[in-house]
């Protein structure tokens, strides 16, 4: 459940966002004034055709790339205002990003890259941290491959193992990028139901998909198109 004092404070903000990329061609507009809340607790996905501002738009919310125009609003502060140190701060405590290709690195084993987040941030004891790092995996039900290297996985598992490390420093905001996008069905609709579980602890979960049948799974529909926000609507609970 959210804490009683986030009930009605949105978690994520967006005040006309506008992102230009500058190209050789000229200037291209990806986020057109784009405006949106997201409360705490809530599991929104983001749908759209390929180009239509999906991952801009994310990028926005972690602060991987700062706004042309508008402001954004995450998890209590201004992150359009922020130096690149000061984002990297920011995103190490509050945010846990999960790729469509996983981003493990290879020569560290599971165990080990799921750690690392609370190395840089300096979260926990060091101690505590191993410790912690075997409860995630186990959270995620691949708490036997800890010692392996990531190629040593399949791609589910290593889905699951960059699920634990986007928990690692406990965020109150977690954001995926297809993070379904190289799984099979069965396998997706694993990673689905894991997503299901931690928004039910109360997570923020915001998860761009292009699958329109893992978005119905969602409380909350969000689709853009050409840089615009096309609908934003509740989905239909069973």
């Amino acid at each position: 459940m959210s804490k009683p004092s986030q009930l009605n404070q949105n978690l994520i903000e967006l005040r006309d966002v506008v992102k230009t990329y500058k190209v050789e061609a000229g200037d291209i507009t990806v986020l057109k004034n784009v405006s949106l809340q997201v409360q705490p607790g809530e599991f929104v996905s983001v749908v759209g055709p390929s180009g239509s501002g999906k991952s801009t738009l994310l990028n926005m919310i972690t602060g991987i790339d700062q706004p042309t125009g508008g402001q954004v609003v995450a998890c209590g502060e201004a992150i359009h205002t922020m130096s690149e140190n000061q984002l990297a701060r920011w995103r190490g405590n509050n945010v846990g990003v999960i790729f469509q290709f996983f981003q493990l690195l290879p020569t560290l084993t599971i165990l080990e890259n799921v750690m690392l987040p609370m190395d840089f941030g300096n979260v926990y004891p060091g101690r505590q941290r191993k410790e912690r790092a075997l409860h995630l995996l186990e959270q995620v039900g691949i708490a036997d491959q800890a010692d392996k290297l990531p190629t040593a996985l399949s791609g589910g598992q290593q889905q699951r193992a960059a699920i634990a490390r986007s928990l690692s420093n406990d965020p109150s905001l977690i954001v995926a990028d297809e993070p379904t996008g190289n799984l099979d069905t069965a396998t997706a609709e694993e990673v689905f139901t894991l997503f299901e579980s931690l928004v039910a602890q109360g997570k923020t979960l915001v998860v761009v998909t292009h699958d329109q049948e893992l978005s119905t799974r969602t409380e909350r529909v969000i689709q853009i198109l050409d840089g615009r926000i096309h609908y934003d609507g509740q989905n239909g609970k069973h």
